[in-house]
């Protein structure tokens, strides 16, 4: 993590940039005092979303070469959301499930 202009501690992903901020609180709905609490945390899933990122991306770069990477990437954001949805919140299943079986059937499809 590297101090960004304001002198706070940055981290990969919006989550980790955002998460001790005011603007942070609002949108991911926190205290101030869970936010400052639970702040690397939310620099370890920046990290982990960032490589999954990175990981969908290289397979979108290798074209068709890159199947099996999408294939691998999509299924890994799919079971992450199927955690998330049994042990955070429902809502999980829509925003990061849904979507990854989604692409997973476009990419089937061709």
């Amino acid at each position: 993590m590297t101090a960004g202009r304001n002198g706070r501690k940055a981290s990969c992903g919006s989550g980790g940039v955002l998460w001790d901020t005011p603007r942070g609180h609002m949108v991911f709905k926190l205290t101030p005092e869970f936010a400052t609490a639970s702040k690397v945390l939310a620099a370890n899933q920046g990290l982990y979303n960032g490589f999954l990122a990175a990981g969908l991306i290289w397979g979108l770069y290798l074209g068709e070469a890159g199947f099996q990477f999408k294939v691998f990437f999509l299924l890994c954001v799919a079971v992450a959301g199927l955690y998330g949805a049994a042990t955070a919140g429902r809502k999980i299943l829509f925003i990061q499930t849904v979507p990854a079986v989604l692409a997973l059937i476009a990419l089937a499809l061709g």
